[in-house]
């Protein structure tokens, strides 16, 4: 009774109601009209009665939720299904199920009634268009009166979270320079000593070792066949990712920043795919650093840090290259993506390829995003300086413009002056 009470109390159709009875009773009695005590009485009835109806209705509930995955990459989509079940012999009327989300686009609610011990199902299939961590759950079930006098509303489940990947295209003919060490460059040398690498199969000589056997293609042929190996590429390769908020332009899928972190993740997909170290350094809230590594577990780590990636740096992409230099040895190839038109950067990679590093860059040309200063001025700088190059426009195709190959010299076509 209580709870009824402070129920009543909360709600101000039901309290404009009981104040609505009220009158009645009063201008009943001043009047002697019938019909008016008659209204009063069907209202203090019915509210009660409404109020336990739509209690019932939201208990007796079970609510499974399955969800396909909490890691997509960016375009796939987020799939899950909800059942309701209800273990009452009283129907269910206008219940309201709803799986909130952050995700931009999702919608997971339904009105409907269910009969007694009735069963309700449906799937959800929601297209991730923004990279970024996102929230689903808990599934949330609301009942409601016919006047809207009592809401009930009953959470099931958790609240989960989704990592949504950023999408990473394949660049089949990338070319940056190589780090002057064994088994760089585009070729790779045979070995005689055990590499990670297997280069291919050749017939058995005396003197191999058994370990070296190919058991498969020895039992496919009929006759022993040994692998071969190349050498082992050694240098690291940091992928440096600029975040300083005052060079990005443009919002969402349309901005700069969008297209910087796609970048970054090809260029890292590029180089683990061929078994290199690659580290990630970006300066966005605060500084992350991803040590180089190889492996597909090392490219889902880099791909959270350029999932959670927001330009908001406040640290400028030369100090940001000066900073962390200590980790740029001479059998180091350190590659720039960046919308920034500060020629001081530039500056700072002629001086690090001066110390024995190979750079490269890749610059985001924001005036094709939005309003930005031109790029042509740092873009021949870093033509002067015989920096590998490559510039990417708005609505660029990846696999394209990345995949051309960059010359030494000039890098991509020079930007046109606007």
């Amino acid at each position: 009774m209580r709870r009824f009470l402070r129920e009543i109390g909360r709600r101000g159709n039901v309290t404009l109601a009981a104040v609505v009875a009220a009158v009645c009773v009063v201008v009943g009695f001043a009047t002697g009209f019938w019909l008016l005590f008659r209204i009063a009485y069907v209202i203090v009835v019915a509210i009660p009665l409404l109020y336990f109806w739509t209690r019932a209705m939201a208990n007796s509930l079970e609510v499974e939720v399955q969800r396909t995955s909490q890691r997509v990459t960016q375009g796939q989509p987020i799939e899950g299904q909800i059942t309701v079940r209800s273990r009452s012999i009283l129907p269910k009327v206008w219940l309201e199920v709803e799986d909130p989300s952050s995700i931009p686009g999702h919608s997971a609610q339904r009105v409907f009634t269910m009969g007694a011990r009735g069963v309700r199902s449906w799937a959800y299939r929601t297209r991730t268009r923004v990279r970024g961590v996102y929230t689903l759950g808990p599934v949330t079930v609301s009942a409601s009166d016919p006047f809207g006098f009592f809401t009930f509303r009953r959470t099931f489940g958790e609240r989960t979270t989704v990592l949504v990947y950023p999408n990473a295209p394949e660049l089949p003919n990338f070319a940056i320079p190589p780090a002057n060490l064994p088994g760089e460059g585009r070729f790779r040398r045979r070995t005689h000593n055990v590499t990670p690498n297997v280069a291919g199969l050749r017939e058995y000589a005396p003197g191999d070792s058994f370990n070296r056997i190919h058991w498969p293609a020895t039992a496919r042929k009929g006759e022993p066949m040994v692998k071969q190996f190349e050498l082992d590429p050694a240098s690291d390769i940091w992928v440096v990712l600029d975040l300083e908020a005052r060079h990005h332009v443009g919002e969402g899928e349309d901005g700069t920043e969008e297209a910087a972190v796609q970048v970054a993740a090809a260029v890292v997909r590029h180089f683990v795919n061929a078994n290199r170290s690659v580290g990630l350094i970006t300066f966005g809230d605060d500084l992350r650093v991803d040590e180089p590594d190889r492996g597909q577990s090392h490219f889902a780590r880099t791909l959270e840090s350029l999932a959670l990636a927001r330009a908001v740096g406040d640290a400028s992409l030369s100090a940001l290259l000066v900073e962390e230099s200590r980790r740029f040895g001479r059998h180091t190839t350190v590659v720039v993506v960046t919308p920034s038109t500060d020629e001081q950067w530039a500056y700072t990679l002629m001086s690090l390829g001066a110390r024995g590093v190979k750079v490269a860059a890749v610059l985001i040309e924001a005036d094709t995003f939005g309003p930005a200063p031109s790029p042509l001025t740092v873009y021949g700088t870093l033509a002067a300086a015989g920096i590998y190059a490559y510039t990417v426009k708005a609505h660029d195709d990846l696999r394209r413009v990345l995949s051309s190959g960059a010359d030494p010299a000039l890098g991509r076509a020079m930007p046109e002056a606007r």
